[in-house]
């Protein structure tokens, strides 16, 4: 919105463009000088010749100038030395006026020029006219700033609940900080979630204004950059059918699980390694292992923990990738000792094991962030385990409807009807 003392000559340029340009209206030209469009009009009252081009190319007469002033000619012609004095005085008079005017905008947008540094948005309009609205007429500056002086008004009349609005904000940014601290990988849905357990209905917000609040303040959830994923395919080893065919539901706790092997990198170039068993049915980690190596065992243990964490895992589905260590002959037998069903999803298929796959996604974006690797082994092993742990009990779930696994197995499992 910074304005210059535009000159004689850029003026008359200005009312010959208008005048010369086929069907030209004063809003497109001013537009594209970058004045206001009363500012034109005025030049053309003055500098005018009362002629405009129309569409057509036809030269007609200028309907913003109704009356065209006398020529200079025949004003001069017999005047007296008191008409003469009196013209030149009223001339006078009138660019006195129009400086006077001149000087008065360019003050004024000398002082709108801070409110528009970072561009001219509508609120920023309306503060301005409201912060000088005691040095000069409201409605001079609605015309300066373009914005209409109804809609001005009912800015000011709204500022009460704006200021209602704006401490309400505050404190719930508070309260969002609070939470984001203590996990700082939350985004607005898992914040909402947590702000609004145990809640009052009254007390309750929305996950819209949460997000508005965070970003408002720069608050926000840990999102990965990149990714790197590795596949060890086992083409002799044993096959089976995919039972699950991208379902990744169950009815019912220990029915259907998926499992896969993530690596996690160290600072001396090795890497620990993952192995995972997840539950489709609350999306809870029932058994995992981490290991400095990728043998059969691993998986193993993984599978191990997940029966012991549910007691039997007698007539449930395991479902995997190809990799070298779940096609084993070590492992089939391990899954029949325990009763478990394998599954199998396409070769070079990740998305017939994508809830397995977007677990390892998660768990390395939310703790490594935009670390490349953990330092050693010993915090690595750290601060995996405290993921895991948290991710069980503590971490609100978007498929448990943002509770975390745990409590919602609880809580279903509080609402099935018990046998007579």
């Amino acid at each position: 919105m910074a304005r210059k003392s535009y000159s004689e000559e850029f003026r008359r340029q200005a009312v010959d463009l208008y005048e010369s340009t086929p069907g030209a209206t004063v809003r497109g030209i001013a537009e594209d000088l970058g004045i206001v469009r009363g500012t034109l009009r005025h030049w053309l009252e003055v500098y005018g010749t009362g002629k405009k081009t129309a569409a057509d190319g036809t030269l007609t007469a200028n309907p913003l100038q109704s009356k065209k002033p006398p020529a200079r000619s025949s004003t001069l012609a017999g005047e007296s030395p008191e008409q003469k004095i009196a013209r030149l005085e009223a001339e006078n008079a009138v660019l006195r006026a129009e400086t006077t005017k001149l000087t008065t905008e360019r003050e004024i947008l000398q002082r709108a020029a801070k409110y528009f540094g970072r561009g001219d948005a509508l609120v920023s309009r309306f503060q301005f006219v409201a912060d000088n609205s005691a040095t000069f007429e409201v409605k001079r500056l609605c015309e300066l700033v373009e914005i209409e002086r109804s809609s001005y008004y009912a800015w000011v009349k709204a500022a009460p609940a704006r200021e209602a609005r704006a401490a309400a904000d505050a404190e719930l940014v508070e309260r969002i900080r609070a939470v984001h601290t203590e996990d700082k990988t939350c985004g607005a849905p898992r914040i909402t979630a947590d702000l609004n357990d145990g809640a009052e209905a009254g007390e309750r917000v929305n996950h819209k204004r949460v997000a508005r609040v965070m970003r408002e303040h720069g608050i926000r959830g840990y999102q990965k950059k990149r990714r790197v994923r590795t596949t060890i395919p086992e083409p002799s080893g044993q096959k089976y059918p995919d039972l699950l065919k991208r379902d990744f539901t169950a009815e019912a706790a220990n029915q259907r699980y998926v499992g896969d092997i993530t690596y996690l990198p160290l600072a001396d170039g090795s890497n620990l390694y993952l192995a995972t068993v997840i539950d489709c049915y609350s999306r809870r980690l029932a058994g995992w292992a981490v290991a400095d190596h990728m043998r059969t065992s691993l998986v193993e243990d993984a599978l191990k923990a997940a029966a012991a964490t549910r007691g039997s895992l007698k007539g449930a589905v395991f479902h995997s990738d190809h990799g070298s260590v779940y096609c084993s002959k070590d492992y089939a037998k391990l899954c029949g000792q325990l009763g478990v069903t394998q599954s199998m999803g396409a070769v070079g298929s990740s998305a017939d094991n994508a809830l397995a796959e977007s677990f390892n996604a998660t768990i390395k974006r939310e703790v490594l962030q935009d670390a490349a690797c953990w330092p050693d082994e010993l915090t690595c092993r750290r601060q995996v385990f405290r993921w895991l742990v948290r991710y069980n009990n503590r971490r609100r779930h978007s498929w448990c409807g943002y509770l975390s696994p745990s409590t919602y197995e609880a809580r279903r499992a509080a609402t099935l009807p018990t046998a007579a």
